[in-house]
């Protein structure tokens, strides 16, 4: 996970968001990276899977509000797998802004 100086952590009972300041190159083209983390707690090969893409389709739609200098880690925790993606989202939206509130 992301820790140290410079990073954010929030959590809930769906997810948990790692968020760190990183050095990227000054040329403008750097965009925020996102890494997520679902393990066989949250389920099945198909449960996990199923678990990504709504986290990677939720996510996408908040990337702008994402410093580009900002690396992300979303944790899924093991309720997410029967979660309704509305619900996924107003998670997300809430632990993100902590987060990045929580950066140095």
């Amino acid at each position: 996970m992301l820790r140290g100086r410079g990073a954010g952590r929030s959590g809930g009972d769906l997810l948990v968001v790692h968020a760190a300041h990183v050095s990227r190159p000054a040329d403008g083209s750097a965009v925020p990276r996102v890494g997520f983390v679902v393990s066989k707690a949250v389920g099945n090969a198909v449960v996990r899977t199923r678990t990504k893409r709504v986290l990677r389709h939720v996510v996408a739609a908040e990337l702008g509000a994402v410093p580009a200098d900002v690396d992300l880690v979303v944790r899924a925790n093991p309720p997410l797998a029967g979660a309704p993606t509305p619900r996924v989202r107003e998670d997300l939206r809430r632990q993100l802004h902590q987060a990045l509130s929580r950066l140095r």
